[in-house]
């Protein structure tokens, strides 16, 4: 049974940038106040279901998304496109101090907290003292909040959380902030939460904890999906990906643009346009173009790099025999890589059109292409060799 389904889910924000003012502007007061605005994906395309009953883990670099995932399933946040369905009873802890007001003390918080989560007076009143015992506050629940170190507060928004008996708790960063006898005490009432079927669905940065209590993790980059397995497949892709680290390849393009590559669309084995793919499976990629002139018998290439830059793949149409009399005007040419033996991680794609003699750059675009690529094996390296063992 299904606990979370979540189809076709994005989320936008915008953007807005003042621009850049001198001191001599500012002082005579000529520039007026303009500003820029731009789209931000921070979320674009999700589809996932969780079920009832697993802890499901989500991980990624800061800014892939993951805490307005958890805001979008907890409400608290609206969607831009998509839809969110939830079977269960919510309870959440989102960030520090949620819905706690700082002038009220703790007592006053642990009912307020749990009015927004639709709990009765009735129903706090019987779980009151548990709530106060398992944050350790029973000297302090009478003082405001305000008072309250940020362990304090977090004990105390945990310990709403979980003892309210929702059907579904959603954790987002938490452990990261108590200290280390209360972050046992959290992961000994995840553990109670499992073994009670309740669903669990956490961020956080640590990923040996992710390791240990998930079922299954989803790794997120950029507002996309990039893989959803086996904890420790998954982690292990994301330390391979390089994902908590910077690229360390340059995006330029140069040539004498006589002819210009205008874009480059992607397609799976299914012919739906994406930059995710598994590995083995089929990459076709359509490079449109654009001439000022007739060309005489132009090459089209193409090379691929990890997020390392180390050189993974290449070729051209030289190299596979396919002659272009001449191309002149608006059109296309087609690659179809099959199968794609990479193993999992980001790769970056760059294509070229020159003349027959590399005389001619006429334009190329460098890891400007950005793909994923998944893999259900755990091979070492760059590419995913096929190989076979026997014995005498």
């Amino acid at each position: 049974m299904v606990a979370i389904s979540i189809q076709n889910l994005s989320k936008k924000y915008r953007l807005r940038k003042e621009a850049q003012r001198t001191l001599k502007s500012t002082l005579l007061g000529v520039l007026k106040r303009r500003q820029t605005k731009q789209d931000l994906w921070a979320l674009k395309g999700l589809d996932l279901d969780i079920k009832k009953g697993e802890t499901f883990g989500i991980i990624g670099a800061n800014g892939a998304g993951k805490s307005t995932l958890l805001g979008i399933i907890a409400r608290t946040i609206t969607p831009t496109e998509g839809s969110v369905t939830v079977h269960g009873r919510i309870s959440s802890l989102l960030e520090l101090g949620a819905g706690f007001h700082p002038d009220l003390t703790g007592r006053e918080n642990v009912y307020l907290n749990g009015s927004i989560l639709g709990l009765s007076r009735k129903f706090i009143d019987r779980k009151f003292d548990d709530i106060v015992r398992f944050a350790g506050l029973e000297e302090f629940i009478d003082s405001p909040v305000r008072q309250y170190s940020s362990g304090m507060y977090v004990r105390l928004g945990f310990s709403v959380a979980v003892e309210t008996d929702p059907d579904i708790l959603l954790v987002d960063e938490v452990l990261a902030v108590g200290d280390e006898s209360f972050r046992r005490k959290c992961l000994a009432r995840i553990a109670q939460f499992r073994q009670a079927g309740k669903t669990i669905a956490v961020v956080s940065h640590d990923l040996d904890t992710v390791r240990k209590i998930c079922d299954r993790v989803m790794l997120l980059a950029e507002g996309k999906t990039i893989e959803i397995g086996d904890p420790t497949r998954v982690v292990e892709e994301y330390s391979r990906m390089g994902a908590q680290e910077q690229d360390l390849v340059s995006r330029r393009e140069w040539g004498t643009r006589e002819a210009v590559i205008t874009d480059v669309a992607f397609f799976d084995k299914d012919g739906a346009r994406t930059d995710r793919f598994n590995s083995g499976e089929k990459i076709v990629a359509t490079i449109s173009y654009k001439t000022s002139r007739k060309i005489e018998d132009p090459i089209f290439g193409f090379s691929v790099v990890d997020h390392q830059g180390r050189l993974c793949v290449g070729g051209n149409t030289i190299n596979d025999n396919f002659n272009i009399p001449h191309i002149d005007g608006n059109g296309s040419i087609t690659l179809t890589i099959e199968p794609i033996n990479l193993a999992r991680g980001k790769f970056f794609f760059s294509f070229s059109l020159h003349s027959r003699d590399h005389e001619t750059n006429y334009h190329r675009v460098e890891n400007k292409y950005v793909l994923w690529v998944s893999s259900q094996t755990d091979d070492e390296g760059i590419v995913v060799q096929p190989s076979r063992w026997s014995t005498d």
